[in-house]
């Protein structure tokens, strides 16, 4: 199963979304905390609609704390718009990482400089960004993708 890092998310909706896509496709749903609203905020609850429950996301004190769980093993990728290797040059495994930052600001520097090699981007027009559920949905089919071919 694939692993899906939300780290500060601030957007209610988005992560619902997220949370109703990482259901479809039988992903895992990792929280990093401090989050920008209530895990029982309504409008989460709306965008995941009768998901939640079942989807049990994992809410972590710190990034630190979720990948220390992480097995040896998988791989764990930052999706940033701060490298220029797309998403579709990583060989992904099952139970890899696939993290994304914050909804206005994405993932810190010192996230990224402290995993060299490891950031991923989904090329896009300068001065536009996609929204983070969109950005989740391309590159998690992706990863399913590859896994179903092998």
């Amino acid at each position: 199963m694939l692993n899906v890092v939300l780290y500060h998310p601030e957007i209610p909706p988005n992560t619902g979304n997220i949370g109703r896509l990482c259901h479809a496709a039988d992903l895992r749903l990792h929280l990093i905390a401090p989050l920008g609203f209530s895990i029982d905020d309504r409008s989460l609850r709306r965008a995941g609609l009768d998901y939640w429950e079942e989807l049990a996301p994992i809410v972590w004190d710190s990034l630190e704390d979720c990948l220390a769980e992480a097995p040896r093993t998988t791989k764990t990728y930052f999706l940033t718009t701060k490298t220029d290797r797309p998403y579709w040059s990583a060989s992904f495994s099952e139970n890899d990482y696939l993290v994304f930052g914050p909804e206005t600001r994405g993932l810190p520097e010192s996230i990224l400089n402290s995993n060299p090699g490891k950031s991923l981007t989904i090329p896009q027009r300068r001065g536009r960004s996609l929204n983070l559920a969109t950005s989740v949905g391309i590159v998690a089919f992706e990863a399913i993708r590859q896994l179903s071919i092998d």
